[in-house]
């Protein structure tokens, strides 16, 4: 059997294969709700027969969503109609994950197809925090500089964000603390300029973020995987870097992490990415051989062929894609006749399968 098509267990979850969704942002929820978009969109790659389905960055707080149209798991009512999406994911044969998320200063934005600007304030713009008060972009509105209060709210609201998120069903948690989101403006040096436990050396820029996975994994209990997405570099010198990465993922390990997911950039716009094919999969590769845990390769992998060897040389243990599942939400059953692999279809489409 193909590396890409064998099963992978961590902890007491098993994923049939080695293929994930990405999380995507949709930026089609109101007030947070997920509806039918999303049960159609996550639902046919659970269709297309990917192992794991992470939802997209899940807002803990209001304050905490990129745009007005972010999903949110900040309040009881959202829960259900996840459950919906889980159950069906579920039933596919797929396991269902969320990515857990705090937008920090790239908060208060237009969606994509409305230009990506800040909003202002007759469009409902919200006051948006950071761990210094320095804007991603200048022109941009400064973010507020977090008080000791605002960092004890944010700990609440990723305990409460765990607990719904483990009733709607899902079976992995992954922590975003990449591309530029509160939790990397932590981590890097460029944007958190703070003098007190939590900002200034390695050990306290990294704090909150080993602060709240080690709640979550409390939260979870010792039975479900705990993920966390970093931006691996920050592509700028001065920034955070790839050796960094290392020493905090051992340090993710200690507190119950099981899997990074590595991606990287994001945190500023200095930033020079060399946008080629797998791209960031070197740096799954380096946290997968200097430490002890699994890694998740991202980046510009479009082939079945380039997801198996990934594997085959040892560089990642998991492939997450994202808009080569935009491309094509039945990826998987697509590669498995690349690589030779008779893989079950959904019986509601197996008299398709012979082509």
């Amino acid at each position: 059997m193909s590396l890409l098509f064998q099963p992978l267990t961590i902890r007491d979850i098993q994923f049939k294969n080695r293929i994930a969704v990405s999380p995507m942002c949709e930026y089609s929820a109101t007030d947070g709700f997920a509806n039918d978009w999303h049960l159609v969109h996550l639902g046919s790659r659970a269709v297309g027969g990917a192992g794991l389905i992470i939802m997209e960055a899940t807002a803990v707080s209001p304050e905490g969503r990129i745009s007005p149209g972010d999903l949110g798991i900040w309040k009881d009512e959202q829960v259900d109609f996840l459950k919906r999406i889980t159950s069906f994911i579920e039933s596919q044969g797929s396991v269902p994950g969320i990515q857990l998320a705090h937008a920090g200063r790239k908060a208060s934005h237009h969606v994509p197809w409305k230009g990506n600007k800040p909003l202002t304030a007759e469009e409902g713009a919200w006051q948006t925090i950071a761990p210094s008060a320095i804007a991603h972009t200048n022109g941009e509105p400064l973010p507020k500089a977090m008080t000791g209060e605002d960092i004890a709210k944010l700990k609440n609201d990723f305990a409460a964000a765990t607990q719904r998120a483990l009733k709607a069903g899902f079976k992995v948690i992954e922590l975003h603390a990449a591309h530029g989101y509160l939790f990397n403006e932590f981590l890097s040096p460029l944007s958190n300029k703070r003098i007190d436990e939590y900002g200034g050396s390695f050990e306290n820029r990294t704090r909150l973020l080993l602060e709240i996975a080690s709640d979550t994994r409390k939260i979870m209990g010792e039975k479900l995987p705990l993920f966390v997405r970093i931006s691996a570099t920050d592509w700028v010198t001065g920034g955070w870097t790839e050796e960094d990465s290392v020493l905090l993922s051992n340090k993710l390990k200690e507190v119950g992490v099981d899997l990074i997911d590595c991606s990287s950039g994001g945190n500023s716009p200095e930033q020079k990415i060399p946008l080629v094919p797998m791209y960031q999969v070197p740096f799954a590769e380096k946290i997968k051989k200097e430490t002890p845990l699994l890694t998740g390769a991202v980046g510009l992998i479009t082939t079945a062929t380039e997801a198996e060897n990934i594997l085959a040389n040892g560089q990642a243990d998991l492939i997450i894609l994202a808009r080569q599942f935009l491309r094509d939400p039945y990826f998987p059953l697509h590669a498995a006749k690349e690589l030779g692999e008779d893989i079950a279809w959904p019986v509601q489409y197996d008299r398709a399968k012979r082509y």
